[in-house]
């Protein structure tokens, strides 16, 4: 396993990363950024100096992210790159997990997907979730006591065509249930089955797959842990709703899934791969939010808006609201996002942050302009700090390719260090002939909320238009196919 490490204060800052005024909305600021880890790999069946959808954890002073590097056509990456702070995002160690790809440590597998970040606390141990594809399809674990020497992966299970994969440990030591980690996916051979399995050990051992109690179908499950060891798991159901289902029981059986809110999505320009997968967090009470690309705002479902909504107990929850990034009346699409809660804030103090993508224009046709954009709360999601522009304009010619359109993610990702929050997400550059010029990013110095007084924005006072209603059917979408080619190549 290679390691390299990244200090904050070399900033790549170029005229391209320049923050720009997109719409009235958006102050012009310059947000300062900081390259965490590039694709140096060199195998045919990718599309080199590519990296897409991070995910990412953080415990203390310490923030993880894991993503695929080297994208491939027909589904993951030559592998999965990761990137850990050790204090608090000032600088970076990055590197490759070993042993899941033929392409880093004599691994098996021709790809890997899907990769999502976890730590638990009682046994002292990162996890980095994968789905590695091609010679077979399976959800398997890395694991590492300090987030940079990772181990060859624990496989929780190699059954059922997974999909769309998550992970999440139970970090409260007066849980009953203390320890717990759990793996939720999808089976695509079952006609995307929510699965659930459970470890006791540090992710080295999983249980049996476990369905929901209502034989449940969805995609993107992000499990979440109350303080009182109760797991809420909102996903993105394929009846034109956003679900959740929960166990109370270390992960034994899980409930029939409830609606959180309608899904109600407008149909990205430019072939854009964008699967509107919701993003979750969890406040250091336990109080669930849920946000996702939604279109019930504007007229004739111009555009999306990110919106959201809060549970205490998985079962009963707020109205959606949309987050007030900019007016309803504005031309801009919102869409792929992350979201994150600043560890030991709740309530109406909850620190919230959600980093997105959006076109200025979403009525672009195939002249796209792409930006990646942030907004923060430090009250629970009631007000909200101006915006900030990350990155763009990117064109779409600049990401790489896929089945399902130009990618630069299906989530992304928040850390946070000492109070301040750390936006994770994919830039890119003009390609120079074959090479894209595409990596994860995050901001050189973390992004502080405003003071309460100066939190302005609410979206109180928005209702959703009458009938509201989404302009395209839902899409089919997976990400565990075998890649396209011949038989195995080695680098």
């Amino acid at each position: 396993m290679s390691i390299h490490s990244v200090r904050s204060h070399a900033l790549f800052v170029v005229a391209t990363f320049a923050v720009c005024l997109a719409s009235a909305s958006f102050a012009p600021a310059q947000v300062g950024l900081t390259q965490l880890s590039e694709d140096t790999f060199t195998n045919n069946s990718s599309q080199h100096m590519t990296e897409v959808e991070p995910g990412a954890f953080t415990w203390g002073s310490t923030i993880v992210t894991a993503f695929q590097v080297g994208r491939i056509f027909s589904g993951g990456g030559a592998d999965i790159g990761f990137a850990t702070s050790t204090n608090g995002g000032q600088t970076w160690t990055n590197g490759y997990l070993p042993g899941i790809t033929i392409f880093q440590g004599n691994g098996t597998y021709q790809a890997a997907s899907d990769a999502a970040v976890a730590y638990d606390a009682l046994h002292g141990v990162w996890l980095i979730s994968t789905l590695p594809i091609g010679n077979g399809t399976a959800v398997a674990v890395s694991r590492s006591t300090d987030g940079i020497n990772w181990s060859n992966p624990f496989f929780v299970t190699k059954a059922g065509g997974p999909d769309k994969n998550w992970i999440v440990c139970d970090n409260t030591p007066t849980s009953s249930f203390y320890g717990h980690c759990y793996s939720e996916w999808d089976s695509t051979n079952s006609g995307d089955l929510i699965q659930m399995s459970t470890s006791t050990d540090g992710g080295i051992t999983w249980s049996p797959a476990v369905t929901t109690q209502g034989q449940d179908f969805g995609i993107g499950g992000l499990p979440l842990v109350k303080p009182n060891g109760k797991v809420i798991v909102p996903i993105l159901g394929f009846g034109g709703f956003v679900m959740a289902f929960s166990s109370t029981n270390g992960g034994q059986t899980w409930t029939k899934a409830v609606n959180v809110g309608a899904f109600i999505n407008h149909y990205e320009a430019g072939d854009i791969r964008s699967a509107g997968l919701p993003s979750a967090a969890a406040d250091a009470k336990g109080k669930v939010y849920v946000a996702w690309p939604d279109c019930r705002f504007r007229t004739g479902c111009s555009s999306n808006d990110i919106v959201f909504s809060k549970s205490g107990n998985g079962t009963t929850w707020s109205v959606v609201k949309r987050v007030p990034i900019d007016p309803v009346t504005s031309t801009v699409d919102h869409f792929i996002t992350g979201m994150a809660i600043e560890p030991g804030t709740l309530g109406t103090t909850a620190h919230v942050g959600l980093v997105y993508y959006y076109y200025p224009v979403s009525n672009c046709g195939n002249n796209c302009s792409l930006f990646a954009g942030f907004i923060q709360s430090s009250s629970g999601g009631a007000k909200w700090s101006p915006a900030q522009t990350l990155g763009g304009p990117m064109s779409l010619t600049w990401l790489p390719d896929t089945f399902s359109g130009r990618m630069v993610a299906d989530y992304i990702a928040v850390g946070f260090g000492g109070g301040k929050a750390f936006p994770i997400f994919a830039l890119a550059q003009a390609p120079t002939g074959s090479l894209f010029h595409q990596a994860i990013y995050t901001t050189a110095a973390g992004l502080g909320p405003e003071a309460p007084e100066l939190e302005v924005l609410s979206s109180a006072a928005d209702r959703p238009v009458p009938n509201a209603k989404s302009d395209h059917v839902m899409r089919v979408f997976v990400d565990n196919e075998i890649p396209a080619g011949g038989p195995p190549e080695s680098e």
